[in-house]
């Protein structure tokens, strides 16, 4: 009997009589450099785990300089979708001296009939193999007994709370002033919750007027806690509702609110909960302590194997809470219902983990007056450097008058950049796209997304223009084999997020998509009938895939070396890293030709 690691998927599905199965049915096979293992349009006679060796994936439909699709090396496993669709697509060569273990077609096909799950695994979409992936991690000795044992009062806060005879005017008011999402309505009955979206459907779907009493709303339901519940209790009714926030209730009495940022912040660190140290920051030197804390934060999360979308909008509502506090420190004075400051890039989007350089903008009403505007965002500026956001190398800064203006100088800077189509005026209608307000008077910020939607969405050379640098920089498949060094690696960012980022981004400009996320895009895009939902789910788990291996580079990466944090070296992954970063790109490429599709590049 042969003796091979099983323990890894998808062998690790089996139980142990189909384990014990695999190793009788395995035999040994020798392959010379240049020997084709597996021929396209063949129908294959074996699964291959290469014990010693490396084997390209060859697609000779290709024109020569593409043809090397893909990189094989010890302990991954290829030939298995030949056998279940009855021919091999691609042509599989040894690229040196070769050693393979083969499970012959007779024990696979068997295994699948007694195994679904393990036929189940070289079927499924990059989504479910990914969902394995982090199962298989979580399993790894991760402890949450003192996240079980936390209770509902040591994470509550105090909520917003009018009266429900309040107009709908005052409660957009205090849910600007305070960046909240939702507040409670206090009544004769009790309370209800209304939430920004509530707002927003009466007042500008339902053309409610402003002065509107709030009790006149159909607020939202509550689901309540009580202080003495478990937290993770809590946690799950979130979960179950799909819902941000719960209410607190002792007794008759109105306790307080917990809502998800929170609860996760508490999950990663039971003595510490980042987002509460925020809060409560009253100075400058509080809220660089609690600045600070964000990467074991991130740390924590991504070793108790928290979904990594999760702790991007975890993070993205701590660093939107961090720029709130940080715009009051650094412009106390500042009119904020005439000015709204916005975050740009990763940060807008709500997708940078770890801090990076500064991407923001001011925004000012066409009527507003502040002449201290200029000294101010230079204050701000250096505000956030002390608190860990170094100056953006390109000066796309509020301390730079060129990202400080009025709504119609925002009008203005839009036409003048959609007329030149230049690369840099490209560059800035992609980073205004992914503005997100952070502080004052958010209304701003939509009405200058809606003149670059007014602007842009329609204009089809423009959006040619646009997706054509999604296409800027190769999709590294054919690099595996070469990759021993940290410098070699694979470029993650430029190879795989920003294709995804991008091409979703102008995909969205064109629809009038409002979400910021990529995530959120992709949803969108679905729902608008433009991508089919099972490509959009694989999209969003590869840019997801892509993101953790950029963010393990970053938290591994020596100080002064952040650069080398966008590359990853394929030798150092797992056979499944390897399988699903394989497959992320591939998705990756098919996401470029349809691209090249729908705005002709292929003529450009």
């Amino acid at each position: 009997m042969i003796e091979v690691d099983l323990s890894k998927l998808p062998f690790s599905l089996l139980d142990e009589a189909g384990t014990a199965r695999v190793r009788d049915g395995l035999d040994l096979a020798y392959f010379d450099t240049g020997d084709v293992i597996l021929e396209a349009g063949q129908p294959g006679e074996g699964v291959f785990i290469i014990h010693k060796g490396e084997v390209a994936e060859l697609d000779p439909a290709e024109p020569a300089a593409r043809t090397r699709i893909g990189h094989y090396t010890e302990g991954d496993v290829f030939g298995a979708i030949s056998l279940l669709n009855g021919k091999s697509r691609y042509r599989f060569e040894a690229e040196q001296e070769t050693l393979c273990y083969v499970l012959q077609k007779q024990t696979f096909s068997a295994l699948c009939q007694h195994y679904p799950a393990f036929e189940a695994f070289f079927r499924e979409t990059l989504a479910h193999k990914t969902q394995l992936l982090a199962e298989r991690r979580a399993v790894d000795g991760i402890t949450m007994a003192g996240f079980m044992l936390a209770r509902v009062s040591e994470c509550m806060r105090a909520p917003l709370v009018l009266d429900a005879r309040e107009p709908l005017q005052q409660a957009v008011h205090t849910l600007l002033a305070q960046q909240a999402d939702s507040l409670l309505v206090s009544a004769k009955g009790g309370y209800a919750m209304v939430t920004k979206t509530d707002l927003l459907r009466a007042l500008a779907v339902e053309k409610t007027p402003a002065s509107t009493p709030l009790e006149a709303l159909t607020p939202t339901g509550l689901v309540t806690v009580t202080p003495q519940q478990y937290l993770f209790e809590a946690l799950v009714l979130m979960t179950r509702h799909q819902i941000a926030r719960v209410v607190v209730m002792d007794g008759e009495a109105l306790a307080g609110i917990v809502e998800l940022p929170d609860v996760l912040s508490y999950f990663s660190s039971r003595s510490y909960v980042v987002g509460l140290q925020i809060e409560k920051a009253g100075d400058l030197k509080a809220l660089a302590q609690a600045s600070r804390r964000t990467p074991e934060l991130v740390r924590a999360l991504m070793a108790q194997g928290v979904k990594l979308r999760f702790v991007m909008e975890l993070l993205a509502a701590l660093n939107a809470r961090i720029h709130h506090k940080a715009f009051g420190f650094g412009a106390p004075d500042a009119p904020t219902q005439r000015c709204c400051l916005v975050v740009m890039g990763s940060e807008g989007r709500g997708e940078q983990i770890l801090k990076t350089d500064q991407d923001n903008a001011l925004i000012l009403a066409d009527d507003a007056s502040w002449p201290e505007a200029s000294a101010a965002m230079q204050a701000l500026t250096r505000t956030l450097v002390e608190l860990g956001y170094p100056p953006c190398p390109g000066n796309i800064m509020v301390s730079n008058p060129e990202w400080v203006g009025s709504v119609a100088t925002w009008q203005a800077r839009i036409e003048r950049w959609a007329e030149k189509r230049d690369g840099d005026s490209l560059m800035k209608l992609a980073i205004m796209l992914d503005a997100r307000a952070v502080a004052g008077n958010a209304e701003l910020a939509r009405r200058v997304r809606q003149a670059l939607y007014a602007r842009c969405a329609d204009d089809e050379l423009l959006l040619s223009y646009l997706a054509r640098a999604a296409l800027s920089f190769s999709t590294p498949l054919t690099l595996f084999g070469s990759l021993k060094k940290r410098e070699h690696g694979i470029d993650i960012k430029k190879g795989g997020i920003f294709p995804i980022v991008h091409g979703v981004r102008t995909m969205a400009l064109e629809r009038r998509i409002d979400a910021e996320s990529t995530f959120e895009r992709l949803e969108a895009l679905v729902a608008d009938g433009r991508l089919e939902h099972r490509f959009a789910e694989d999209l969003g788990e590869a840019l997801a895939l892509f993101s953790e291996l950029r963010l393990r580079q970053q938290l591994a990466a020596p100080n002064g070396q952040a650069a080398l944090a966008n590359h990853v070296v394929v030798q150092s992954l797992s056979s499944l890293e390897r399988d699903l970063l394989r497959e992320a790109l591939h998705i990756v490429k098919e996401f470029k030709a349809r691209l090249t599709h729908r705005y002709h590049l292929e003529y450009s």
